[in-house]
């Protein structure tokens, strides 16, 4: 799929008290900037056009936007998040999202985060975690359905979203980590399996041919350079204290 535009947004002063299970420390609210910027000049240089949202007061994490919709070339599905504080967000992206795809909800008391949902082609793989549930995934399912697209939903047994742990690199290749190496719902699909001590980089983000991965997993970029794709690697340290990653930082479309 060859994307021409995406949605993000800045981090609000306020993405500290955002929801975490990291112990890796307290973001740095101004390096977080600095990496926000390179992040989207990356998908300029990928061909995207981004629109950049202001921070949305109240809401911390409201800069992982790829929670709050899941985007196809047909709609847009509106999630409702698993963690209750971020439902407020939804409706902020609803309106960006409306000049560009008609729109869907999930209901509750269904759940979904973006962040569990990876459509490789025509197929959607759906993870059950604490934040996405079977209601959730079913609507989800649904409302692509209708279009011609397949789902599987997968438990996501490790990490905060299946995107923490699976991501497409190819049409036909998957980079995984371990836990999810030999998963019979990727079968079909060549595996890239990650290299041990290296997990965060399974959430390497594919744009128009390219690659864009976290910096500082020389073994998992050596296994990349096998796909002969150019590969952008970005420091995104002060997202990754509050579980986020290269996917969430936007929607792509």
């Amino acid at each position: 799929m060859n994307f021409t535009h995406a949605i993000a947004r800045r981090p609000g002063e306020d993405m500290a008290a955002g929801i975490t299970t990291s112990t890796l420390g307290t973001p740095d609210y101004h390096r977080a900037l600095d990496q926000f910027d390179a992040y989207v000049a990356a998908l300029n240089d990928c061909g995207i056009t981004v629109t950049v949202l202001d921070p949305l007061t109240g809401h911390p994490d409201a800069h992982f936007v790829e929670d709050a919709a899941v985007v196809t070339p047909d709609i847009a599905v509106i999630t409702n998040p698993g963690a209750a504080p971020r439902r407020g967000e939804v409706l902020s992206i609803a309106e960006a999202l409306q000049p560009f795809r008609k729109t869907v909800r999930v209901q509750p008391p269904g759940t979904i985060d973006g962040g569990d949902v990876l459509m490789v082609g025509r197929h959607f793989f759906i993870g059950l975690s604490d934040r996405t549930n079977e209601k959730g995934a079913r609507q989800l399912g649904d409302a692509v359905a209708e279009f011609g697209y397949t789902w599987t939903p997968v438990p996501v047994a490790a990490g905060l979203h299946f995107k923490s742990s699976v991501n497409a690199v190819g049409h036909d290749t998957l980079l995984t980590t371990p836990t999810f190496a030999d998963h019979p719902a990727l079968e079909g699909f060549h595996r890239i399996v990650i290299s041990p001590g290296e997990d965060y980089a399974g959430n390497t983000l594919l744009v128009n041919g390219h690659l864009i991965m976290p910096a500082g997993f020389p073994h998992t970029r050596k296994k990349l350079q096998a796909l002969a794709k150019p590969i952008i690697e970005l420091d995104v340290s002060e997202f990754r204290k509050m579980d986020g990653g290269l996917t969430c930082l936007s929607l792509r479309f």
